[in-house]
């Protein structure tokens, strides 16, 4: 018996677990996994703690990386839209897209010429339609070929997540669009980055897949703790008992009641774990 026994701590992976932002802008390899997050991941999960990914990034984007994370629960994916578990190689649950979304994504890409979009199959693949500067950037940090196809009705059912890649402001006016035309509410439209929206049926979200996650593992939301540095991981910081957040989040997160903890390049996860010590002692 540990004194995390029934405890779950899941955290993004880009810029909270591990700061990635300097990859995606610059080109430069993707750092380790700070030594001291290690550390105390290790000393955590061996009190009995569980630990879980919860990532934007689909399965595909993120399994070159798993190696390096101390983790023995199953994970969050593709942004809420499946539960992976990496020990047994196979998918617990998933919430897919419509067949619908590729046609209104399609839309969106004629309406935007600008606008690149990467569509996530659940069969680890990444399709690219009009792949930009933002595709290849984000390529070179997942390490994961992305597949172009000519248009999203060519890119085969089923798929997880859409994932619209332009500036801010042509995004901002891509969500206003779907918006306009009433499809936000059948799905989760919510901005990852500033140049990246994302796009996953109505109820897959972090927060969501964090539920069904510690329903699977046995263990109360009451010792459930989320970390996280973007919009998109505001549901899970909130659904949690604590939320904690890097120095470097953005202002929205800084703003939904999480605990700040420091920047990721400085080992945020260590800090939360030692919050957790302390509160658990």
């Amino acid at each position: 018996m540990g004194k995390f026994d029934g405890v779950l701590l899941a955290s993004d992976f880009d810029n909270t677990l591990l700061y990635t932002e300097e990859s995606l802008r610059s080109g430069v390899p993707v750092p380790p996994l700070p030594e001291r997050n290690r550390r105390a991941l290790e000393s955590f999960m061996a009190q009995g703690g569980r630990f879980a990914i919860a990532t934007g990034r689909a399965l595909a984007a993120f399994i070159r990386y798993a190696e390096m994370v101390p983790m023995n629960a199953p994970g969050v994916v593709c942004n809420g839209a499946a539960i992976y578990d990496f020990a047994q190689d196979r998918y617990l649950e998933t919430a897919m897209l419509d067949a619908a979304a590729r046609e209104r994504g399609q839309e969106v890409l004629e309406r935007f010429p600008g606008v690149a979009v990467e569509a996530y199959h659940i069969d680890n693949v990444i399709h690219v339609v009009h792949p930009n500067a933002i595709s290849r950037q984000h390529e070179h940090i997942t390490k994961a070929a992305l597949t172009e196809a000519p248009t999203l009705l060519d890119v085969p059912l089923p798929l997880g997540k859409l994932l619209f890649e332009a500036d801010h402001e042509t995004l901002t006016e891509v969500l206003d669009f779907l918006t306009r035309q009433g499809w936000a509410e059948d799905y989760e439209l919510i901005f990852s980055l500033s140049h990246l929206l994302e796009m996953t049926i109505r109820g897959a979200n972090k927060g969501g897949m964090v539920r069904r996650l510690a329903a699977r593992l046995g263990i109360s939301m009451e010792h459930v703790y989320c970390a996280g540095d973007e919009a998109n991981d505001i549901s899970m910081l909130t659904a949690a008992a604590q939320g904690f957040a890097p120095a470097n989040c953005t202002p929205a997160v800084a703003s939904c009641g999480a605990t700040l903890v420091c920047d990721a390049r400085e080992g945020a996860i260590a800090d939360v774990i030692e919050i957790l010590e302390r509160k658990y002692a």
